[in-house]
Parts: structure tokens; sequence; C-alpha cells
């Protein structure tokens, strides 16, 4: 069969150990997840009231507009409904961009070290891809900027940053977006939003009333907890939804995911506690690595990136075969670092300890 040459290239998505693998293979009891960024406090209680008092026929298609979703959502955010599109998750809505934007004879600018997905998708439309290294974890705008031609169709911004946690200021934002050419759709993913608390953060949702080049991603996989139902939306001028609209697949919201977002958008307060929890948490985190002088980046979401100074491999596997699922950074390009999702107090007090004696064993 001809497949795409480039599929040949690429291997899937490699989301990592579940907890019922890591408990047969290590015959382990109790298993801490801290690897895929979700959150450790659940979801809100009125989401899962709204999935229990709701009955919905798994006969029947979802509803293809989410109607009670749009409405809810477009409200919340203070915008039109038809500046939303909806995804299977902000995954699903960065395939639909890379489907209408991109192929052989276009290119496409991004981070080296970034979300994964973007040059993904990229590769399967046989797109031009071009790198620009990051700057201490950080985007480098000029040199995006620099990268930048006449078949430049996407630049992927991701801020808060996955893997690095690290953010983008208003004003060096601004000042990018001010030089992207009208043609270049800039994609600006916001997975972590409701987690940032610098105050120097910007407000995307206005950016798209003054740039009609612009698609702010967001996520209620995230602080909403909803990961297992993937729901995620872009938000835009009318313009761009409706012409990607045609790259989404029908019904590509579940009624079930539909239901919760459109209830867990309600209770903000939950948003906010989770918020709070998360700060404390990485301040548990921040005193770990400054007691041990171990590198880290200063982080806007709900994980840290912490630099071992050894094979992150190694770090890995100290820490699975004692219950705790991380992230290694050696796919991410951070061959000494691992990632780990900011857990509850106790779930990160119990990690910090293995770490401890992680870093005592390797310093004998």
């Amino acid at each position: 069969m001809r497949f795409k040459e480039q599929l040949l290239t690429l291997t899937p998505y490699q989301p990592g150990k579940s907890i019922e693998s890591v408990k047969r293979e290590y015959n382990l009891k109790h298993i801490v997840k801290l690897a895929s960024n979700e959150n450790p406090f659940g979801c809100s209680q009125q989401a899962m009231a709204a999935l229990r008092e709701n009955q919905i026929s798994l006969a029947l298609y979802p509803d293809g507009y989410s109607t009670l979703l749009r409405e809810k959502l477009a409200t919340f955010l203070n915008v039109a409904e038809n500046e939303l599109i909806f995804g299977n998750g902000s995954d699903n809505l960065i395939q639909m961009i890379s489907r209408a934007l991109l192929h052989p004879n276009a290119n496409t600018i991004m981070a080296d070290h970034t979300f994964s997905q973007y040059k993904h998708n990229a590769v399967i439309e046989g797109a031009i891809i071009k790198e620009v290294p990051t700057i201490d974890g950080e985007h480098d705008l000029e040199g995006m900027l620099a990268a930048i031609d006449e078949k430049t169709n996407v630049i992927w911004v991701c801020s808060p940053n996955n893997p690095t946690g690290t953010y983008i200021p208003e004003q060096k934002l601004v000042s990018f977006l001010d030089r992207v050419p009208e043609h270049t759709l800039v994609v600006l993913d916001e997975a972590y939003y409701e987690y940032v608390v610098a105050e120097d953060y910007y407000d995307s949702i206005s950016l798209i009333r003054k740039y009609q080049n612009l698609i702010v991603l967001r996520t209620f996989s995230k602080i909403y907890g909803l990961a297992a139902l993937r729901v995620g939306y872009g938000v835009a001028n009318p313009e761009i939804i409706k012409a990607l609209e045609p790259a989404r697949e029908p019904f590509n919201n579940n009624s079930l995911g539909q239901l919760a977002a459109a209830a867990a958008i309600a209770d903000q307060e939950f948003v906010e506690i989770c918020k709070e929890k998360n700060r404390q948490g990485l301040a548990q985190f921040y005193d770990f690595c400054h007691e041990n002088s171990l590198k880290y980046y200063p982080s806007q979401t709900n994980f840290i990136l912490i630099d071992f100074n050894v094979e992150a491999d190694q770090v890995f596997q100290f820490l699975l075969e004692r219950g705790f699922i991380v992230r290694s950074g050696k796919p991410l390009g951070f061959p000494t670092s691992v990632r780990i999702t900011v857990g509850s107090f106790e779930q990160n007090e119990g990690l910090l300890k293995v770490l401890g004696e992680f870093l005592k064993d390797i310093n004998k």
C-alpha cells in the first residue's frame, strides 16, 4: 500500500505508562500519576452533577453544533457564538488547522522545544518545518519573525509553553503580532491559561479583536479536570472559524463532554481553588530545588521541568519503580530533566521524599 512517505518517519504519540500497567509490572498497590498534567483535584462537582442528572441517549449522535456549550462559553468569554470552534481536545484543533493550512508548498514556524503535535501534524501534511531554538526555555519571537517568508502559513506560539512552563509577556507578544504578515495565521495555544498568575500576561481574547490572523486555543482537559471527555475550543474572528469548519470532523465533541464542560464553566470557584493549590504545590518543588541546587524553569502551569544533571530516564525509572509516574525529558528535548505534574500536597511530599532518596544515591 502507498502510505504517505512522511508517515514512515513518524512514531505515534507516546502517552506514557498507565496506572494499571505500572501496578502489574512492578507489583505495586498504589500509584501516583504525575506525568500528563492532569488536575489532581478532579473536576467540578457541578460537572459531575450534570452528568448524573441528565439522561443522554448513547444511540444518538451528539449535537454537532455544541449548542449549549457554545452558548455558555460565548457568554462567559464575552464573544460571539460564531467566533468559537470546538475540538475533541485542543489536539484536534491543531489537527484541523494543519489540515486546512499546511501542504508541501507551505512552511510553518514553531519553537524547537514546544508541544510535539505542532510538528507531528506538519510532517503529516508534508509542510516545510522551521524550528526556532528557544532561549532559556522561552520562545525566541524575534527569531521566529526572521524565519517568516511568503510561504509561511502558520506560526505556533505556546504560552505558557509545554514542556518548560514559561510564558510570553504582553509587551513582547503584542510587538510580535504587530509584525506578523496578515496572510500568516498565528496559533496561540493556551492550554494552561487558567493557571497563569503573571501580572504581565495578556488578555488573548481581546487580542483577536485587533489581530485578524490570530486564533486562541484552550481546553477543558487541564484545570477543569475533564481530560477523559476531550473538549477543546478555539476563539478567532468569524472568517477564520468559517474557513476551518470544513476541516472539522462531524460530531467531534461527544454529548457527555459538551454537558460537563457547560456545567464546569459555571463553577469558577473550583477553578480558583485549583489555581491556588497549584501555586502552593509549585512552591513545594521550588523549595526542594533550592535546597538541592537543582535548576528548573519557573512555571506558569501545573507542571515543572527540573534538571537533575543525569540521564532523564534514570530519574524516571527510579520514580516509576517506587510508584510515581512522571515524564522523562528525553523525548521532549531535555535529556537530563524530568517534567513533573504538580499534584496534591500529599502527592508532592511523597514524590519529593523519593527524589531526595534518588539524590542521595547518586551523590554517594
